[in-house]
């Protein structure tokens, strides 16, 4: 079923590519960051979290500076490099974003089913590196 992550607060390193594994992602514009500590650590990144950058941060640039300059990214540069869908005033405008977009999605009754399978088939790479098959799309018959 479709995921969607809110973040109140910080997201940094393991925090933010949890952030990314949803299908929609949301933070405050008021407080808190997106960041990838391991630049400035010192430590080698695992090789699922580039093929997560990869996957999910369309912009190379963007990639660039969030994994090579260790970039903290506020909510409306989030926004505007594509990383999450809004940014909200406070906590309770973000968490009421995020309630209502769960109940949208949730009237949509979407088949669980299919829709893990289109999500597998949008990041081959990925479910490659984390060993999940991605299955043949089954047609309809006509």
């Amino acid at each position: 079923m479709p995921t969607i992550a809110v973040v109140q607060g910080h997201a940094a390193a393991a925090g933010f590519a949890l952030a990314l594994c949803h299908d929609y992602v949301l933070m405050r514009s008021d407080k808190g960051v997106l960041y990838m500590s391991e630049v400035d650590l010192g430590l080698p990144l695992p090789e699922y979290f580039g093929v997560l950058f990869r996957a999910k941060v369309g912009s190379v640039s963007a990639r660039r500076d969030v994994l090579l300059g260790g970039m903290k990214i506020r909510g409306a540069e989030a926004v505007r490099l594509g990383i999450v869908d809004g940014a909200h005033e406070g906590e309770e405008e973000v968490k009421e974003a995020g309630m209502r977009l769960g109940e949208e999605l949730g009237n949509r009754k979407l088949d669980g089913g299919v829709y893990g399978e289109m999500r597998k088939g949008l990041y081959p790479e990925l479910c490659g590196v984390l060993g999940l098959q991605v299955g043949k799309p089954v047609l309809p018959t006509l």
